[in-house]
Order: structure tokens, then C-alpha cells, then sequence
């Protein structure tokens, strides 16, 4: 990127109707996109009025997501062609804060996202895992890895990572896959925001009355020091509640199905546990985890990226996806490989929007790969792949049901 912008012929604009696609299917339009045209302008299923610019290319990906001429505050007032008709965050949440505002209110929870948070909520991760695969046997073969694990064992964990009592977290459990859908609408999202937001408030005032170490807590105390007020400290809990809930459920069952349909990598990683931490920031990689795009940023000013202007106030996309695929970067990058080393992929973001999660959400995953295939030298998928239901009209992509036996 240069500071003096050249004049450069406006492409086409593209329609992406970012349709469901089949399991793990790769978006043959980011493919196309990145190797054709890098910086294009799209239409999404909503708001197909507007236009945007979408970015795809690993290097452009990173500069556009770190440049603070590229806003996300900027989208509070601006109409933009959309993944949905409704805004998925609260209007005071981190997705549409800049620094240094961003950076402040980051600086509220980071006491919670560090190594040592990690590590002591991994062995409560571990137990949780344990305690419900004793009661999916219980139940008998085959059984559903989303019921009995990659849907509970999130939601536990964010809820220990919260400080969220066991008899409140059944309540939970739903709101989350009402939010972060392009489905049922924005009734239903606003109605599930509004009931998450009403509990989520109840807890800080139960933390500000009997102080916590958990998240909860740090919320609370950034609250009582007026560090944040009640509506952000109430938005930062919701969106970690939500993402963390939510992205990890199907992130983790998206690494199973893969091995439980690459029986290769399941040997490899069998023989070769210690291959565990590589193999999952690898399959992080490669799993197209979402539908589409996340938030756009809008250009403060004209700014050149990839040899095109983006003008001042037009909005901006980043995929993630397509710049994890990038042959420039990655060597043979449709292949899943665990010896896969140097430059990482960008699957948490980057910039100041880079998820404060990744350490959790790595820890998560481990927990859940390792103890199955240590547990179930049989594990295997009850149905034939293509027979296993993936999620439709999710912004994140993950099986419905996945019926294994051992």
C-alpha cells in the first residue's frame, strides 16, 4: 500500500449469494477471486444496493486489517451491502470500535485471555470433556458428537471463563446459534440478544457485590473503576459468550469430521500425538470455518491496495479464507499438512481485531481431538460422509449432527 493512490479501472462488480455448500467445500468464488482478481467488488444477499470492495490476497488481507485508515467505527452510519439483514454485534461491542477507543476497552478483559487463564481453565475443559463422553456412552452407539460434546463443551467453557452458575447455563445454551445466523432473521437474533444482554447484566451486578478472578469479575472491577461503562462491559461479555460459544462448537466438530474422513491424518496423529498443537493450528488453516465474510471496515480516505484505489468512504471486505489459501504464502495451501511450518495463517484475525481468544479456542480444540482419539481407537462416523448434515444459512459452517461410533 502507498500513500499516493493511482487512478486504476473499476472492475465489475460480482454477486455473491454465498450460497450453503457441501461439508467443507471451499468457496469456488474466493478461489476464483484470489488467483483472477484480488481486489473486486462484490454484492452480498443483503442490501444488494450497495457495493463493496472485497480483498482476498494474504499480504492485502493484513495490510487492509491493520491500517488504521480503514475503519470499523465508520460502519455505525454507513449502509453496506451485507451477510445479513440485522447487525450480528451491539453497536458499543469491539466489532465496530477503533483504536484507541478499541484499544481500551480490549485492555478491560485482557486479564482474563492470558496464558495462565488458559491453563487453569484447561484442566476444568479436560474433566467437562471426560464427564460427558461418560454420559454419551451411556447413552449408547451411535451417538451425536454436537449433542454430547462440541455443543456442551464450549459453552461450559466459556461459561467457567465467565463465572456463569451451573443452574444458568442450560438457559444459554440456544441464544447463541440464533444470533449468529442469517436464518431465522432479525427477530429472532434481536430477541436472543436482548435475553443474553438482561442475564449477562444480572452477572456483573452479582460480581460487583461478591468480586470474582473469573471474566465476570475483571468485568466487573473495570466497571467499578469506570475503565468501561455498563453497556460495554455488558457487549465484551456478550461477544465472548457468543464467538466463543458458538465459533468453537463448530470449529471443533469441522476438525473431527476432516479426521474421521482422512483416516491418514487420524493415524498420524495416533502414532504421533506430540503432532497435536501443530496439527489443530494447521486444520485451523485449511477449515473454511465460516460462510462469506465477517464485518466490512470503510476507507477514511483514498487508499491503494493491490494496484486499486479504494476511495474514501467506500466499504471494504477482508477474507480470511482465501488469504489462509494463498499459493503465494502457503506451499501446496489445499493440502492439509502436518509439518506445515513459517508464516500462520490469519484464521483469528489480524490487527487490532485479532480474536483475544485464539489461546482458549486452541486449548479447546486440543482437548477435544486428543481425548477422543485417545479414548476410541474405533471412533468412526456412523453414516457415510456426504450423508453427515452440515449447518444452512450459518455465518459460521459446522455439521448439525455427527453420528459416530467405536
Amino acid at each position: 500500500m502507498t500513500s499516493e493512490p493511482t487512478a486504476a479501472p473499476r472492475p465489475a462488480v460480482r454477486t455473491w449469494a454465498v450460497e450453503d455448500l457441501p461439508a467443507l467445500d471451499f468457496d469456488p468464488l474466493l478461489l476464483e477471486l484470489l488467483h483472477e482478481e484480488p481486489v473486486a467488488r462484490i454484492r452480498l444477499p443483503f442490501g444488494a444496493d450497495h457495493e463493496a470492495w472485497l480483498v482476498t490476497r494474504y499480504d492485502d488481507v493484513r495490510a487492509v486489517t491493520s491500517d488504521p485508515r480503514f475503519s470499523r467505527t465508520a460502519l455505525l452510519e454507513r449502509q453496506v451491502t451485507g451477510m445479513t439483514g440485522h447487525m450480528v454485534a451491539s453497536k458499543a461491542a469491539l466489532n465496530y470500535a477503533d483504536p484507541p477507543y478499541h484499544t481500551q476497552l480490549r485492555k478491560a478483559v485482557t486479564k482474563a485471555f492470558t496464558g495462565q487463564s488458559t491453563k487453569r481453565l484447561r484442566p476444568l475443559a479436560q474433566a467437562t470433556a471426560d464427564r460427558l463422553l461418560d454420559a454419551m456412552e451411556r447413552s449408547g452407539r451411535p451417538a451425536d458428537l454436537m449433542e454430547h460434546l462440541h455443543g456442551p463443551l464450549p459453552m461450559a467453557v466459556v461459561c467457567d471463563l465467565l463465572g456463569v452458575p451451573d443452574e444458568d447455563r442450560a438457559e444459554l445454551a440456544s441464544w447463541p446459534d440464533l444470533i449468529l445466523s442469517s436464518g431465522p432473521g432479525p427477530e429472532g437474533s434481536r430477541a436472543a440478544k436482548a435475553q443474553i444482554h438482561g442475564y449477562v447484566g444480572e452477572l456483573l451486578e452479582r460480581r460487583l457485590a461478591e468480586p470474582s478472578d473469573d471474566l465476570g469479575g475483571v468485568l466487573a472491577e473495570s466497571l467499578a473503576d469506570g475503565r468501561v461503562d455498563r453497556d460495554e462491559a455488558v457487549s465484551l461479555a456478550m461477544a465472548i459468550l457468543i464467538s466463543g460459544a458458538h465459533a468453537v462448537r463448530n470449529n471443533s466438530a469441522n476438525m473431527v469430521y476432516l479426521l474421521l474422513t482422512r483416516p491418514d491424518l487420524t493415524d498420524r496423529l495416533r502414532t504421533e500425538p506430540e503432532l497435536l498443537p501443530q496439527a489443530v493450528d494447521e486444520l485451523l488453516r485449511w477449515i473454511p470455518h465460516r460462510n462469506g465474510v465477517g464485518l466490512p471496515r470503510i476507507a477514511l480516505e483514498d487508499v491503494e491496495v493491490g494496484g486499486v484505489v479504494i476511495r474514501a468512504g467506500e466499504a471494504v471486505y477482508a477474507s480470511y479464507l482465501a488469504a489462509n489459501r494463498d499459493p503465494a504464502v502457503f506451499t501446496d495451501p489445499h493440502t492439509v499438512d502436518f509439518d506445515r511450518t513459517g508464516v500462520g495463517h490469519v484464521s483469528f484475525g489480524h490487527g487490532p481485531h485479532h480474536c483475544m481468544g485464539a489461546m482458549l479456542t486452541r486449548m479447546e480444540s486440543e482437548v477435544m481431538v486428543s481425548t477422543l482419539l485417545a479414548r476410541y481407537p474405533e471412533l468412526r462416523l456412523a453414516v457415510r460422509p456426504e450423508e453427515v448434515p452440515f449447518q444452512s444459512k450459518g455465518l459460521i459452517r459446522g455439521p448439525k449432527e455427527l453420528l459416530v461410533t467405536w
